[in-house]
């Protein structure tokens, strides 16, 4: 008897056989190598049995000589299946379009909701999404993934402090929290403005308060700038003394800058690859062959599938393959003193206040040592140096 497996795949038949001389038929179908199963008693001439598809015209050129009755009852396995399937195709289709449709709009985003933001910022965010592809009736898959929309949102929006962002079934979800906008800030009891550190004053400003000093005067750190006390000496009056003094400060600081770098950078030279990824089965759809890269960095962005509400084990993968080069970077002395500079100033920068500025420099030291140049550097800077200072009581 032939593999069941193998057969059923290939088609089989469930046949009825009547009249007398039954089993002398049987043994001419196994001498004609004719394999029959499953052969079973309906009556005293009457039995039933399986056959092999692919054996039927041999069967009936092997009994057509004998005067039993054959009737061939179903036809089973991939044939009939096959045959039955593009009989009812319009369903089949129907059916598979329907699932696809059904796919695709669980992919889709039908909803951007923005909570914590003023109507303002929530129409410039909104902005910000569409310039990125980030709008309703796009696919998940086109889409960037949840961290690198919250990157680039944060990086591209000046007001807010933080922004989380969650995809929840066909709805992204933004929870803002915007940046304060700095408030008049209220006086906590009389006090006396003094300088937080020595400065050359540059310019003043006095809201409130009797001014100790003037423009070109040089102060020290700790000393009284704005008086919190105004009028007579027989009327003496406190007040929260308010000012801006603008003051020239000085700063010193010491970089170190190699002559010799090495470092990765990408070419430019991209190859992406499209997967439908089954359980652990990946499928390529897009994108065949690799690149002739000598060294790369691969980056996977998996998109999830869903049918409505529940996730299949089914993913798309988007990768990215980049050619990187290791390049060496190489100063002259001049070249390195003058990226040290710069270097220096950025670092500084990033520590002063928003109202700060940098408004000379001077090098007091540099040197090649080790591969490396080493430079002290002095910078003058003009910011606020005033202080509020509470007025205690015998002052």
């Amino acid at each position: 008897m032939k593999n069941q497996w193998v057969t059923s795949l290939r088609g089989k038949v469930f046949v009825k056989m009547e009249g007398r001389l039954i089993e002398r038929v049987i043994n001419q179908l196994l001498r004609s190598n004719i394999s029959i199963w499953n052969v079973k008693r309906a009556g005293t001439e009457t039995i039933t049995f399986y056959l092999a598809l692919e054996d039927v015209h041999n069967f009936r050129r092997a009994v057509r000589s004998s005067e039993c009755k054959v009737t061939f009852l179903r036809g089973q396995g991939g044939p009939f299946l096959l045959k039955r399937a593009i009989k009812n195709s319009g369903f089949l289709l129907g059916a598979l379009s329907f699932f696809i449709i059904v796919i695709l709009l669980s992919n889709m985003v039908w909803g951007i909701q923005i909570k914590g933001a003023t109507p303002e910022t929530e129409h410039n965010i909104r902005k910000e999404l569409t310039s990125m592809g980030v709008t309703t009736g796009k696919l998940q898959f086109s889409i960037p993934d949840v961290e690198s929309i919250q990157r680039e949102l944060s990086s591209r929006m000046d007001n807010i402090t933080w922004v989380g962002v969650e995809l929840r079934g066909t709805t992204f979800h933004f929870q803002v929290v915007e940046k304060n906008a700095p408030e008049p800030v209220e006086s906590t009891g009389l006090q006396h403005i003094i300088a937080k550190k020595k400065a050359i004053i540059v310019e003043m400003f006095v809201e409130e308060g009797d001014p100790q000093v003037k423009v070109n005067d040089y102060v020290k750190k700790g000393q009284l700038l704005v008086s919190g006390v105004i009028g007579n000496e027989k009327k003496p009056k406190g007040v929260p003394a308010k000012a801006k003094i603008m003051g020239e400060t000085w700063y010193k600081t010491a970089v170190e800058l190699p002559l010799k770098t090495d470092f990765v950078v990408f070419s430019g030279n991209e190859k992406r690859k499209h997967y439908i990824e089954i359980g652990s089965l990946r499928i390529p759809i897009w994108g065949f062959g690799n690149p002739e890269y000598k060294e790369s960095v691969t980056e996977e962005m998996e998109k999830p599938v869903k049918f409505l509400k529940w996730q299949l084990p089914i993913a798309y993968i988007d990768q990215s393959m980049k050619e990187k080069e290791h390049v060496e970077r190489s100063y002259t002395k001049e070249q390195a003193v003058q990226e040290a500079k710069k270097l220096a100033k950025r670092n500084l920068a990033s520590t002063l206040p928003d109202d700060a500025e940098i408004i000379g420099e001077k090098i007091l030291q540099e040197k090649v040592e080790n591969g490396k140049v080493k430079v002290n550097l002095h910078f003058k800077v003009v910011e606020n140096i005033a202080e509020g200072q509470p007025i205690i009581q015998g002052d």
